[in-house]
């Protein structure tokens, strides 16, 4: 078992990517103005981390007073957990630390720690972090980073890509508050759209324009684009917040015109002047922007998965996924040849539409 993690966690850190503090101040501001004591007198804990370079670290630490924080955690890989890609060199900070033990620097992951003033300057801030080696190689499976999970209150990371279903399970399993970066894709999967369409997690405040700017300790070769040229961030599109912490655009209500309207003055043409197409396999109507959502409209509607994005749970109730078809209520709109379990694609005219989302008003502006 212990080769098999440290394979995943090479296979992980091959896609570790920084999280910059911009993004992270603006996410968190979100949780704070819904709520100024979401994180008071909380255990926060920072895995799949780098706490010497991490921005979270950074910003809960610099924070940590105003926070009103009980405790910081901020737990990494093993240097020998990452591919070889990646060059290692132990920092100044670890070097010239009485802790320093050049044996396990490169086999053992970190853990540093925040609860009171070290200092004594008088502020509990980044300079009076302890830090440690763990026992092992920092994976987040291990029992030695479950037992910090099954501590803390909250938990706040980019963990990989490569592993968010594992990761968001190992989050599940213990019942905590988390506030992690995914992909939006991830949205379709079994073990995440239940939790969306059961209000037991949503998508987060968001990065500015759907677009997510990250360092990296590797250097690649990217699409054209996708590279700033002159900060080195790499560009990912379709990059969310998944949360089960509360924030107020999550509560604003959308703006709509009545079907009526849409059909005369949508600025979408697969709208205006042609209305809405029913699905061949669902009792239910294709609306394939957001913004095109009816005001007046009582029954189901297949909408974009980006939808989510402008989800108001007082507004709308979701009802299922075409991907995650086990549903009782899907089961009453399905009309199609195949059982509900298999026939996962929405059809118009025989062809296949992207993903879709199940939705109907709570209440119907007549």
């Amino acid at each position: 078992m212990a080769n098999e993690d440290l394979g995943n966690a090479r296979k992980a850190k091959g896609d570790e990517f920084y999280t910059q503090f911009v993004d992270i101040q603006k996410e968190m501001n979100a949780y704070l103005e819904f709520n100024p004591d979401v994180f008071r007198g909380k255990t926060v804990l920072l895995p799949c981390d780098d706490p010497e370079w991490s921005n979270f670290t950074k910003y809960f630490a610099q924070n940590f007073e105003a926070l009103g924080l009980k405790k910081l955690i901020s737990t990494s890989y093993a240097p020998d957990s990452k591919p070889d890609a990646i060059p290692y060199q132990p920092t100044l900070f670890e070097m010239e630390s009485p802790g320093y033990d050049p044996e396990k620097t490169q086999t053992k992951g970190k853990i540093f720690t925040l609860t009171h003033d070290k200092t004594g300057d008088n502020v509990i801030n980044v300079d009076d972090l302890e830090w440690s080696y763990l026992e092992g190689g920092g994976d987040f499976r291990s029992e030695e980073i479950t037992k910090l999970r099954d501590e803390a209150d909250i938990i706040v990371t980019n963990p990989p890509f490569s592993l968010f279903r594992e990761f968001l399970a190992w989050l599940v399993e213990a019942d905590k508050d988390f506030v992690v970066i995914g992909n939006m894709n991830a949205i379709t999967y079994k073990e995440v759209f239940p939790l969306i369409k059961e209000n037991k997690m949503w998508l987060g405040n968001g990065f500015n324009n759907g677009n997510a700017y990250f360092s990296s300790p590797t250097s690649r070769d990217y699409a054209d684009g996708v590279v700033d040229e002159e900060t080195g961030l790499i560009k990912f599109r379709n990059v969310v917040w998944f949360s089960t912490l509360d924030h107020g655009r999550r509560h604003e209500p959308l703006s709509l015109m009545t079907e009526q309207d849409n059909i005369k003055f949508s600025k979408h043409k697969e709208v205006k002047d042609v209305g809405y197409a029913t699905y061949d396999n669902y009792e239910a109507i294709e609306v394939p922007f957001t913004d095109s959502i009816p005001s007046d409209y009582a029954g189901v509607m297949g909408v974009p998965i980006s939808f989510l994005y402008k989800y108001s749970p007082e507004q709308f109730e979701i009802l299922g996924s075409q991907r995650w078809a086990k549903s009782e209520v899907l089961s009453t709109i399905y009309r199609g040849r195949k059982s509900l379990e298999t026939d996962k694609s929405t059809l118009i005219n025989g062809k296949e539409t992207y993903d879709r989302i199940f939705i109907k008003h709570k209440q119907v502006n007549k």
